[in-house]
């Protein structure tokens, strides 16, 4: 029975694509700063969220801006590794669900968290929690950089691909039951250590996908479905100008 719910915030300074990202500012104010904001507005209190980085800079900016932060180990080699940290070192129990909203996703609407919070809490039968939206345009659907995914009964993800997944045998083309994943995860504290325990798996090698992993080893993803899911996350400096000018231009 799930009866505690927090979220974590990874925030790496070290990207290959675009070091110390999460310093960069929007508004004037660094980009996690901004995703704690979503969270906020998802209706999560202050008192259940965390920034976990592994920079002093990215910890110390943080603080002065009465934002919960954690420092973490740098050796990581994903945000679900630092969320498990997190969780050993304020001894969350195995029944806390923990939401992880990327640090680089400052125009995640609030309702998404919550809807996933929603969900993870009443769907009991998953491991693992998650966001998808149906897939609209044909160029997405053959884009690799966008992660498609395969639903079964119930909500439960079959599989995860880069490739353009499923094949419509009877209308070729056609973009009927195409989901796009929207990278935001949830997890039981004992959910996440399971996962995190598991070696790299070959399929996650090959498709360079994080998820697999899970269900390789039999761990079970629930999906929810959204109709308003955020844009692309800020992985490089166009991205970065491009949420930059959005934002400024809602102001």
């Amino acid at each position: 029975m799930i009866n505690k719910l927090k979220v974590v915030v990874p925030a790496r300074f070290g990207s290959s694509r675009l070091p110390g990202k999460p310093l960069l500012t929007i508004l004037g104010k660094p980009i996690f700063w901004h995703v704690y904001q979503r969270v906020l507005e998802a209706g999560i209190p202050a008192s259940d969220i965390v920034i976990a980085t592994d920079d002093l800079k990215i910890h110390q900016t943080a603080i002065e801006l009465d934002v919960p932060s954690l420092m973490t180990r740098k050796s990581h080699d994903s945000g679900t590794d630092r969320l498990n940290e997190v969780a050993e070192k304020l001894n969350w129990d195995d029944d806390t669900l923990v939401i992880n909203v990327q640090g680089d996703e400052p125009l995640i609407p609030g309702e998404v968290i919550s809807q996933l919070a929603h969900f993870s809490l009443n769907s009991g039968q998953f491991d693992i929690f998650t966001v998808v939206t149906p897939l609209i345009e044909k160029k997405d659907f053959l884009n690799p950089n966008v992660v498609k995914v395969v639903l079964g009964e119930i909500g439960r993800a079959i599989y995860f691909s880069r490739s353009p997944i499923p094949f419509n045998r009877d209308s070729v083309g056609s973009l009927e039951s195409c989901y796009r994943h929207v990278g935001i995860y949830a997890y039981t504290v004992e959910s996440l250590r399971r996962f995190c325990n598991c070696r790299v798996s070959d399929i996650e090698k090959l498709e360079k996908l994080e998820q697999l992993r899970a269900l390789s080893y039999g761990l079970t993803i629930g999906a929810t479905v959204v109709g308003n899911a955020p844009p692309h996350g800020i992985d490089t400096k166009e991205d970065y100008l491009t949420v930059k000018n959005i934002m400024e231009s809602e102001e």
